[in-house]
């Protein structure tokens, strides 16, 4: 079990920050890994990245968007709910070392995951210029604290109401362009990370992305995390989840996404019919 010991809405209306008290994976947890939960005894397992680390509180911070089975039935808990089952920190850390100028590239939820990412970076001697992106101002999270952590912070519209208009890519294109930089590290959509790549491909710079396919297990067994990387078989659980970006197969990465979506749609929508019939008998499930 591990208590929920906060949890807050900061993104109208399904966007959610979870502190969880878990003093052994803390301890153990560096930036750009992740964990795996389950809510409950029949609960499924999903993977999601951590958004802080505080080995001396004991705790783990999670941003989490409600937008499948599972991630509603999380955003039905409330502090003081515990969560059956924390596995981690799975996954190779981020590899922090001072290299000079640090470009880091966020889009959408991918800025909570690089937010420890940033600070460690920045610890150790960097210049570190976070480029975060959303399809709107209303879309961003995490960019007041994103400046805390980071020397420079851009922020990306794509219909320009807030920051420069147009792609996390337009910004890095202008910052590839106006200095050294000398490593790119991306989180986000495959596509976004696609495109990051495809930027600094020919450039020389180093390109690091976070890959999220489908996981089940975590620990390598199951096998339904492989990506191709360099023409080899990797499983982002393990040998993962960052890899060369320049090297990744993302067609085929962005394909095995897909695998599942009609199957977790209907599994969204039972959940839903059966979680309002029991809203009505006032008994509706949350954790345990």
């Amino acid at each position: 079990m591990a208590k929920i010991l906060e949890k807050r809405l900061i993104r109208q209306p399904d966007v959610f920050y979870y502190k969880i008290a878990a003093p052994l994976i803390s301890r153990k947890a560096r930036p750009g890994q992740f964990i795996i939960l389950r809510l409950h005894e029949k609960g499924e397992r999903i993977p999601l990245s951590l958004a802080d680390i505080d080995p001396r509180e004991g705790t783990i911070s999670l941003i989490v968007m409600a937008v499948g089975k599972t991630t509603h039935e999380l955003s039905q808990c409330s502090a003081g709910d515990n969560i059956r089952d924390l596995c981690g920190p799975l996954g190779m850390a981020t590899h922090i070392e001072n290299l000079g100028h640090v470009v880091l590239v966020g889009g959408g939820f991918g800025a909570a995951p690089l937010y420890p990412i940033a600070r460690s970076f920045r610890d150790e001697g960097n210049r570190v210029t976070v480029i975060m992106g959303a399809r709107s101002r209303d879309l961003l999270i995490y960019e007041q604290e994103m400046e805390q952590v980071a020397d420079r912070v851009v922020v990306t519209t794509d219909d320009g109401s807030k920051g420069l208009k147009g792609r996390v890519t337009d910004a890095l294109s202008m910052e590839l362009s106006s200095g050294k930089v000398d490593l790119v590290l991306a989180v986000g959509p495959a596509i976004m990370m696609r495109s990051v790549s495809e930027v600094t491909r020919g450039t020389g710079v180093r390109t690091i992305v976070s890959l999220n396919p489908i996981m089940v297990d975590g620990t390598g067994m199951c096998g339904g995390c492989r990506v191709m990387v360099g023409g080899e078989t990797k499983f982002a659980c393990v040998d993962g989840p960052e890899f060369d970006g320049h090297l990744v197969d993302w067609e085929s990465l962005m394909n095995r996404q897909k695998t599942y979506v009609a199957e977790e749609r209907e599994s969204f929508e039972s959940w839903k019919s059966r979680h309002e019939r029991m809203l009505g008998k006032n008994n509706a499930p949350v954790c345990e």
